[in-house]
C-alpha cells in the first residue's frame, strides 16, 4: 500500500486509488453525526441551486450546508454539528440530507471521477476509515486535507490526515501537538473567540473527538448524483 498526502482542491482533483477526503471543521463531522442520528443517505451537491432543485421535487429532503461558513438562506440546517445535535434523532430518522459545503463536499465531487473510490473522513470516523482501508488493502491511498474554503491549509485537516496515516502504519502522530496547533490556529479561534451564531463555540469540541463512530462513509455516483452511504466496520 502506498500513502500519498495532499491538500486543497488541486489535491482532490489529482487523487487516485482510494481517495480519503478530509474536512474536520465541519462538513465531515456533520455527515457521520447525521448518519448516527438515523439518516438513510446523504446526497452531495456543488451549489445551493442544485439543492433547491432537488427539494422542489421532494419536499421531504433536508438541506444542510454553507457558503464560506455561513448557513444558506432557505436551507433547513447550516453546517454545524452542535446545531444538528440539538435537533436530535426524531428530526433525522429515515431522512435523506442534501449537503452543500465549501470544502469537503467540493473535494468529494472533484475526486469522484478520478479516484477508484472516495471516502469521507474526519477525526470522528478516522479509526473506522483506517480499518476499512486496512481490510481492503488498496494499492494506493490518497489522503486529502481540504482546508478552509479550498484555499487555506487548515491544521485540523492536516493533522487528521496524519492521524489516519498513523493508523495505517505509515506516520508518527502526537495528539497533544495536534491539539496545540489546531486550537490556537485561526480556524479554531474563529469558533472559540467570536459571538457569531454561525460559528458556535461548541463545534470544535465535537469535531476533535476521535473515533466516535464504528462506520466509514463512502461516496458513489448513482444516476448523476453523488450519494453517501455508511459502511459498518465489523
Amino acid at each position: 500500500m502506498q500513502i500519498h498526502l495532499d491538500r486543497l482542491l488541486a489535491g482532490a482533483k489529482r487523487a487516485t486509488g482510494t481517495a480519503v477526503i478530509i474536512d474536520v471543521f465541519r462538513a465531515f463531522t456533520c455527515t457521520p453525526l447525521l448518519f448516527s442520528l438515523g439518516i438513510e443517505k446523504s446526497i452531495l451537491v456543488s451549489t445551493p441551486q442544485e439543492a433547491f432543485a432537488l427539494k422542489s421535487h421532494d419536499k421531504a429532503l433536508l438541506l444542510s450546508g454553507e457558503v464560506k461558513g455561513i448557513p444558506i438562506e432557505g436551507f433547513d440546517l447550516g453546517n454545524s454539528p452542535s446545531e444538528i445535535l440539538r435537533r436530535g434523532t426524531p428530526y433525522f430518522k429515515g431522512k435523506t440530507v442534501i449537503q452543500r459545503t465549501s470544502s469537503g463536499v467540493q473535494g468529494v465531487l472533484a475526486a469522484i471521477d478520478c479516484a477508484h473510490e472516495v471516502l469521507l473522513a474526519s477525526y470522528n470516523i478516522a479509526g473506522a476509515t483506517a480499518s476499512y482501508i486496512l481490510a481492503r488493502q488498496p494499492e494506493k491511498v490518497s489522503l486529502v486535507a481540504m482546508g478552509w474554503d479550498l484555499k487555506e491549509i487548515a491544521p485540523e485537516d492536516e493533522w487528521c490526515a496524519r492521524y489516519i496515516s498513523h493508523l495505517l502504519g505509515f506516520s508518527e502522530y502526537d495528539h497533544n501537538e495536534a491539539l496545540r496547533e489546531i486550537l490556537f490556529n485561526k480556524t479554531a479561534q474563529r469558533f472559540l473567540k467570536t459571538d457569531e451564531p454561525d460559528f458556535p463555540a461548541e463545534d470544535p469540541s465535537l469535531c476533535l473527538q476521535r473515533d466516535v463512530y464504528g462506520f466509514a462513509l463512502r461516496a458513489k455516483r448513482r444516476e448523476n448524483r453523488v450519494v453517501v452511504h455508511k459502511i459498518e466496520i465489523r
